[in-house]
């Protein structure tokens, strides 16, 4: 691997990993690794003990997709307790530069780089040429994000849209909604599409339907085999997938996304076929008078299983092919 300023560090960090890659010139992507957040007192931590047993040679140059609004130098987590100074940090680290951005904006930048057997298309739409893009991921959170398309480059366009107010389809998600906000001042997408939102949406039709709830976690909520035992499992998933639709399909009228909407985040990619044949895509579609222009729309779930990484290793390389 080149030391002089050849090498860079890519990572993702989220609510409880922390991800990190080596990058050399190309986009090359490698030596993978994961850490816990937990085990870490913050973020220059987790750099260090990642390069102390991956790196050959020190990283001039690091971009880092973080879950948390990027407004400033300072940086503080949604769903983690780091907060940190980009400026200090790349102080500490001896950094020629230091790219902070929004971990949907990286997972944005991926979009046009994906390979085409790393997304999975899911009913039917052909994309626009340049048309604008939408990005949304249901994880730890929800993040949301956008391409779009100016003086022949793409643009990403970063928003906190996983903070907006979740509306119900029907009467029975209107049930749950109610109950939520019986408990939270603000019910948004994120507080039912997410892993904890699929908690809260199976303890709601828990309690709506006076059966005890079971200490679930988001991955057994999802689990076939639970699901085929307990029927408040199966339509948690159903609804969850049905609400998916609806925010998708809001944010692709909201943006004019006839470019496509794409789906990541560690989820949906885990629900393979069941999400296919949900009623995601009809619920995406279901805007009344606006159905015909959302049918085009094509809706993909990303696959590749570090997008974040690649997003953030092509605006590493473009850092440094504008460098030369």
């Amino acid at each position: 691997m080149e030391k002089q300023g050849g090498l860079g560090l890519v990572g993702d960090i989220g609510a409880t990993n922390a991800r990190f890659a080596l990058v050399e010139p190309g986009r090359r992507i490698g030596r993978i690794r994961v850490l816990a957040t937990s085990d870490y007192d913050g973020i220059a931590e987790a750099i260090d003990g990642y390069l102390a047993s991956e790196a050959d040679g020190k990283p001039e140059q690091i971009v880092l997709a973080v879950a948390s609004p990027v407004t400033g130098d300072r940086i503080s987590f949604t769903n983690n307790p780091w907060t940190f100074s980009i400026a200090e940090l790349r102080r500490r680290l001896g950094l020629r530069r230091l790219e902070v951005i929004n971990d949907f904006t990286a997972v944005a930048l991926a979009v046009p780089h994906l390979p085409v057997g790393e997304r999975v298309q899911v009913g039917p739409g052909q994309p626009v040429a340049d048309a604008t893009i939408g990005i949304i991921g249901p994880g730890t959170g929800l993040g949301v994000g956008a391409l779009a398309r100016a003086a022949g480059t793409w643009v990403t366009l970063p928003g906190e849209g996983g903070h907006v107010t979740m509306a119900p389809g029907d009467a029975r998600e209107g049930a749950v909604l109610d109950l939520m906000r019986r408990r939270f001042d603000h019910v948004s997408a994120e507080r039912v599409l997410s892993g904890p939102g699929l908690v809260n949406l199976y303890n709601a039709l828990c309690e709506i339907e006076g059966v005890p709830s079971a200490s679930y976690t988001a991955a057994q909520i999802t689990d076939p085999g639970i699901g085929a035992r307990d029927p408040r499992c199966r339509e948690t998933v159903q609804m969850f997938c049905a609400m998916l639709g609806t925010i998708a399909g809001n944010l692709a009228l909201t943006l004019g996304a006839r470019g496509g909407v794409y789906i990541a985040g560690g989820i949906v990619p885990k629900l393979g076929a069941a999400f296919a044949q949900s009623t995601f895509r009809a619920r995406f579609e279901q805007k009344g008078r606006m159905q015909a222009y959302l049918a085009p729309i094509p809706t993909y779930v990303i696959t590749h299983a570090v997008p974040a990484f690649l997003g953030a290793a092509t605006l590493l390389d473009a850092k440094a092919t504008a460098d030369r």
